[in-house]
């Protein structure tokens, strides 16, 4: 089993930057991929950045440019450097890790961190 905690959400104003962070504890030999999921109200999940073990990364069009993923692969650490941050980045942004094995399909999930861009 793995378990995800983030950390570093909050509110700040447009224009300003933030840093999600997310720890694995658990199994760390499973995790595959790790991301970065947000949901706003209203919407559904959506992928905003992933990055597999090799250190390929993959962003959503709307936060290419001014988001930035990072992992460390000892530490079973993944983070978000969030900057430029709009109104329309408000949303619970949940960390998520994939098992490399295929062994849990739903990945494993965080709790969430609440981030709100609001003047």
């Amino acid at each position: 089993q793995v378990q995800l905690a983030e950390s570093g959400g909050g509110l700040v104003q447009p224009g300003g930057s933030l840093r999600l962070s997310c720890a694995a504890s658990g199994n760390f030999f499973v995790i595959g991929a790790m991301g970065w999921y947000r949901q706003a109200p209203g919407k559904d999940c959506e992928l905003v950045a992933e990055v597999t073990r090799g250190g390929s990364t993959n962003y959503a069009d709307s936060v290419k440019g001014r988001f930035t993923i990072s992992r460390d692969i000892a530490k079973s650490t993944v983070s978000l450097q969030m900057n430029s941050l709009k109104p329309e980045d408000t949303a619970v942004y949940y960390c998520k890790a994939a098992n490399r094995f295929g062994a849990s399909p739903g990945g494993y999930w965080g709790q969430g961190t609440q981030v709100t861009v609001s003047s």
